[in-house]
């Protein structure tokens, strides 16, 4: 390609120019990544841009190619984009995880030590919506500007994908993008998201209706790899939806991040209160911090304004009290969500009601406790940005 006197300077104005080019699923520019290789500019103003992507069929390379052409073609003194992909090498791959996760033995960087705040959310049964409750308060977070992360631990009955609308019109979850050992997790509504649900097999998912059939041994070697091997990047909150119960993904929770603070989903009536007050004190048995309880279910509001506790009311104080008393320190009760079709009708069609319907009495409550947890800052005493521990 002839270049034109001043085609070397347009160059590096084009150069620069896809430096605001962000990779979808790593979140860093494609500059940075060494995604860009040889950028050329003729004399007539014709850019033509080398582009590597990470793997062959990478999810994201529409949307790559797309923003490359989009910023190439507003550098003043381009009159035309050309895009030539091509695919990086084993050794650049090689080379591109080694910087994103730096030299040596991979680690876990969610553990003691770690600036992230780590939420693990928690209910003695199922059917209360904590899968619903634990999406809408991803989102929420990651509309306030943190780096959001969540995991789907609940392995025997992931749901998070649909929830999230990271599902093909088959229902089957979208397969996260793998750098040799290195997972990239999918991204939904600003949120980083990872579920076992996304390594089924279509064809056994067929055969078996996507039951996974595993024991402990399994599933905490699952849970460790969703935490070792994804590549989150520097996130400000990891939020992990946790199986009902006080089963074995409870305890290996407890056993790789001690520094996790739980929070106790119920609802109103008793006697789910009293289920949910066992999974917060297995959290204590591990050495984990109940940071407080969210009572979901807490009522239906009529057209006419009339209260339906359909559920009964009081559990989620009755929960909060006796965590408190067995913990030593205050447990608050952080939220009463109401019932909500809007909230019921968002994780049904992907669409999470705090981003759907903001106005509705359970997206306010949910978006409550959320900021919340954003005030807190990124440390577990919350000194980083010398803010209260509330």
């Amino acid at each position: 390609m002839t270049l034109s006197p001043g085609g070397g300077m347009l160059a590096e104005a084009v150069r620069g120019a896809l430096g605001t080019v962000i990779d979808p699923e790593i979140r860093r520019p494609i500059t940075e990544l060494d995604m860009v290789g040889e950028v050329a500019v003729s004399s007539e103003g014709h850019a033509q841009v080398d582009l590597k992507l990470t793997i062959v069929g990478c999810p994201a390379a529409a949307t790559i190619e797309r923003d490359v052409r989009e910023a190439a073609g507003r550098v003043q003194g381009v009159t035309a984009v050309t895009v030539d992909v091509s695919v990086m090498s084993r050794e650049e791959r090689t080379a591109l995880t080694t910087r994103l996760r730096g030299p040596g033995r991979r680690t876990m960087p969610f553990g003691p030590g770690t600036l992230t705040r780590v939420y693990a959310i928690t209910s003695g049964k199922g059917g209360v919506g904590k899968s619903t409750l634990t999406a809408n308060l991803a989102v929420a977070l990651a509309a306030r500007g943190l780096s959001v992360g969540l995991i789907d631990a609940d392995v025997h009955g992931f749901s998070i994908p649909g929830i999230l609308g990271l599902t093909d019109e088959n229902g089957t979850a979208v397969r996260p993008t793998r750098l040799g050992e290195m997972i990239l997790p999918p991204v939904a509504h600003g949120v980083k998201v990872i579920s076992i649900g996304m390594f089924i097999d279509p064809e056994q998912a067929s055969a078996t209706g996507g039951a996974v059939a595993w024991r402990g041994p399994m599933l905490h070697r699952t849970i460790n790899q969703f935490l070792t091997d994804v590549f989150f990047g520097d996130l400000d909150v990891l939020l992990l939806d946790l199986p009902p119960g006080t089963g074995d993904v409870a305890i290996s929770i407890g056993q790789l991040l001690p520094n996790a603070e739980v929070v106790v989903l119920t609802t109103p009536q008793a006697a789910a209160a009293d289920v949910a007050e066992r999974s917060g004190l297995v959290a204590m048995q591990t050495g984990q911090h109940v940071y407080g309880v969210i009572e979901n279910m807490a009522g239906f509001v009529a057209p006419d304004g009339s209260l339906h506790e359909i559920f009964g009311s009081g559990g989620g104080l009755d929960v909060a009290g006796r965590l408190s008393a067995r913990q030593g320190s205050d447990v608050p009760l952080l939220a009463s969500v109401p019932i909500s079709l809007a909230l019921r009708s968002g994780g049904d069609t992907g669409a999470p009601v705090v981003i759907a319907d903001p106005t509705d009495p359970a997206s306010v409550a949910i978006a409550q406790v959320a900021e919340r947890m954003a005030r807190r800052g990124r440390d577990l005493a919350g000194r980083k940005l010398g803010l209260s521990p509330v």
